[in-house]
């Protein structure tokens, strides 16, 4: 029987929740060391055997969540009450405790009705994270906002309105697959560039580096900041490895909306391709598209 996947307590859109069970069949059966430049949620190295991991992410604010649940790590009551004392405070529903939203609400909105509910609650929790920084406001904030997306506008404020969703079963078992993870885990955090990141690590022969980096031609929020430059920037450093003989795989989008990868794709023609069933959808437009094509791209052979 094949082992569960399990899913990041981040959620957001781009994580590789629904990738792994073709992905984990495609990774090396003995990993020394996990290495995750592009580590976002952390799906990924949530369902991947190793021995330790260390994971990277640009976004100060991904890495700063990531240290502050797994501090929690043997303290999940602990952690929960917490949130819970917060829940409370700002009046948000909490399906998973039964805190639900009135009947007639669910009636007049039937789609949306968690939005209705909460946004006064929200927009409030919002204003005192904008006030002073609090990583736990912050969690809430990404739980019960719109497509649990971490955004912050030009003068540093969180900004994202309020999401048609709460705290419910999903929430719950995520967090408690996290921490239960983190207990039992050899795991260092790491808030740096990608290609900074990776020059500082010593790899042995058994060490892995799985990529997902920002897909060059989506239309996805956490993508702004990657270009043509970068794409190239990463190819080539992954020539590098492969001619020292690491072993590493990367997930990219080759084609979408009309648009081709022309950089990635001649890259890949080096290596191992494989074909991920993946319906990729963006953050800015959730439909699927029949001509979007990802791929996963190795230099060893697979098991």
């Amino acid at each position: 029987m094949k082992e569960k996947v399990v899913r990041s307590p981040f959620f957001y859109v781009g994580d590789k929740y629904k990738l792994m069970g073709q992905l984990r069949e495609l990774f090396p059966d003995n990993i020394s060391t996990y290495i995750e430049p592009f580590a976002g949620g952390g799906s990924s190295f949530l369902n991947t055997s190793a021995k330790k991991y260390i994971v990277n992410d640009i976004d100060y604010y991904v890495i700063a969540l990531h240290q502050c649940l797994s501090s929690y790590a043997v303290r999940q009551e602990e952690f929960l009450n917490e949130l819970y004392t917060l829940i409370d405070k700002y009046g948000l529903s909490c399906s998973y405790r039964n805190i639900t939203v009135p009947d007639e609400l669910k009636k007049k909105y039937v789609k949306t009705y968690y939005s209705h509910f909460n946004k006064e609650a929200y927009t409030k929790m919002k204003a005192d994270f904008n006030k002073k920084e609090n990583l736990m406001l912050l969690y809430l904030l990404l739980i019960y906002g719109f497509n649990h997306m971490i955004r912050f506008n030009s003068s540093g404020k969180f900004n994202l309105p309020v999401g048609n969703v709460d705290f419910n079963k999903n929430v719950y078992n995520a967090i408690y697959h996290y921490l239960l993870f983190m207990e039992s885990s050899d795991i260092t955090f790491v808030n740096k560039d990608f290609m900074e990141f990776l020059n500082e690590l010593e790899y042995d022969e058994e060490a892995y580096i799985y990529l997902d980096p920002p897909y060059l031609i989506s239309g996805s929020e956490y993508n702004k900041y990657w270009n043509e430059k970068e794409e190239h920037r990463l190819c080539t450093y992954l020539d590098n490895l492969a001619q020292r003989g690491i072993r590493f795989g990367i997930t990219n989008l080759i084609n979408h909306k009309g648009k081709v990868n022309q950089t990635f794709l001649e890259w890949s023609k080096k290596y191992i391709i494989y074909n991920i069933d993946s319906n990729y959808i963006s953050f800015n437009d959730n439909t699927i598209k029949a001509d979007s094509k990802e791929v996963f791209v190795t230099n060893y052979d697979s098991k």
